[in-house]
């Protein structure tokens, strides 16, 4: 019933719009040849719906695959256009954020340097500390070994001066007197 109708309304159409092109047609009488008209009417309405006839279902089906096609294709794109937003969202939160986030990561940065700068300090000063204690040790001990140098210098010194000395008041035969005493002590002893 539809198709009738559809049929019917198009050559209706075809049908008004050829009115003004008969009216201009050449020619003696201004009538026009109807006869001719219609039959040429009556052939393109055949010629129509002998192809909707044959190609009408083809046609539809290929028109309602194109539009189901062109359907899935438009919520696809309405879905990819729903992430997008989702993410330029999310990307734009990230950005406002970034403010905030660059000021923690610098106070973060800040705090970890003050730390490190402690640590630094403490350990510098703690090998300060070291090489003070290392150094005083050092220099006692040189003091140590100076003075024992000195000693033991000053006590070679006075052995020869008092053996010179010695050697000076002490003749051969009170060399020997004293030798003798001193044995003696030491048996008797």
């Amino acid at each position: 019933m539809q198709r009738l109708k559809i049929c019917l309304t198009a050559l209706a159409i075809f049908m008004i719009a050829a009115l003004p092109a008969l009216a201009a047609s050449e020619g003696e009488s201004h009538g026009g040849d109807w006869s001719n008209t219609l039959f040429r009417v009556i052939n393109l309405a055949v010629f129509l719906g002998l192809c909707w006839h044959f190609f009408g279902k083809k046609v539809t089906a290929l028109l309602k695959g194109h539009s189901s096609g062109i359907a899935t294709e438009i919520s696809s794109l309405e879905e990819r256009k729903a992430e997008a937003a989702q993410k330029l969202a999310a990307v734009e939160e990230r950005i406002a954020n970034l403010d905030a986030e660059c000021k923690a990561l610098l106070a973060e940065y800040t705090a970890q340097g003050e730390a490190l700068k402690k640590a630094i300090i403490a350990k510098a000063e703690e090998d300060a500390k070291n090489i003070a204690s290392r150094s005083e040790t050092g220099i006692e001990n040189e003091i140590k070994a100076a003075l024992e140098d000195i000693r033991a210098e000053l006590a070679e010194k006075i052995a020869e001066a008092t053996e010179r000395l010695i050697a000076k008041k002490l003749d051969a035969h009170e060399h020997a007197r004293l030798i003798d005493k001193y044995l003696t002590k030491v048996v008797v002893n």
